[in-house]
């Protein structure tokens, strides 16, 4: 499973394996368990197995690259919209390996790496200090309990830890937005990405906690993505996209932006 995505902030969506296990109130509705469970897999249990993808799979990437680099502009790639590359399991400890390797080998490419295991990334990525600089490191923050704490801290927040990691680019994907999340206050932070929840059992996220993540963005000089306003508002508000992905039936217009970031590309 890989190629051009239907996610409105990548270019690539690329899969290593298939698998994963819940870990915070973000994975409650995951829509990976459920598109897994329609080709008849069940792999989303802590000590279940995995899905490897095929050689095939694995060759995508480098055709991208070479196609990138012909263009002369990097293309973002987001691994893993099925998986969790930082996952502490047995059977990806291999295939993890040869996906960091991949990275190195893949210039052209921005890897877009997305966990909600922020705590497991230095312990298992080869790079030490000294990282690709085409790699964009991301962490999951649903609400203020997995972001930065506001009291005594609970071991549950994701961005602090996330920011202490050597990376070029850091962010944060507030998709689904349980909660209202205030950001820290130092400007470290590259990029947010947010949105509502999709699905049956959709959570309804509410426009302020948008708004104020946007504030917030824009006063510190963070590049802000409205990926969908989720199901619930989408029905609220008459749309016609049911996830509300549509950026033009929005009833407010809220920006879809990237971070700036000079990237040195192999010749």
């Amino acid at each position: 499973m890989g190629g051009i995505t239907a996610i409105s902030w990548t270019d690539h969506t690329f899969n290593p394996w298939w698998g994963c296990s819940r870990i915070s109130p973000a994975c409650v509705s995951c829509y990976a368990d459920a598109w897994a469970k329609r080709w008849g897999f069940e792999i989303w249990r802590r000590h279940g197995p995995r899905r490897m993808l095929s050689e095939s799979n694995w060759q995508k990437p480098y055709t991208w690259n070479r196609q990138a680099k012909q263009r002369g502009i990097p293309e973002k790639t987001f691994s893993a919209s099925m998986a969790d590359v930082f996952e502490d399991h047995p059977e990806v400890t291999g295939p993890r390996q040869r996906l960091f390797r991949m990275i190195e080998e893949t210039p052209w490419l921005i890897w877009q790496l997305l966990t909600k295991r922020i705590e497991n990334v230095m312990d298992m990525v080869p790079w030490g200090n000294d990282w690709p600089p085409n790699v964009w490191l991301g962490a999951s923050v649903e609400n203020q309990d997995y972001g930065v704490p506001l009291g005594e801290p609970t071991g549950r927040e994701r961005i602090p830890v996330l920011l202490e990691i050597p990376a070029k680019v850091h962010f944060i994907s507030g998709e689904p937005l349980l909660a209202p999340v205030r950001l820290p206050e130092d400007d470290r932070l590259d990029w947010v990405i947010t949105g509502g929840e999709s699905g049956p059992n959709a959570r309804r996220s509410d426009p302020e906690w948008f708004r104020s993540l946007q504030a917030q963005c824009q006063a510190q000089g963070i590049a802000f993505f409205m990926k969908q306003t989720g199901a619930v508002l989408a029905d609220e508000w008459g749309l016609k996209d049911p996830k509300g992905e549509d950026p033009s039936e929005w009833p407010e217009q809220w920006p879809r932006e990237f971070p700036v970031t000079p990237l040195p590309l192999a010749a």
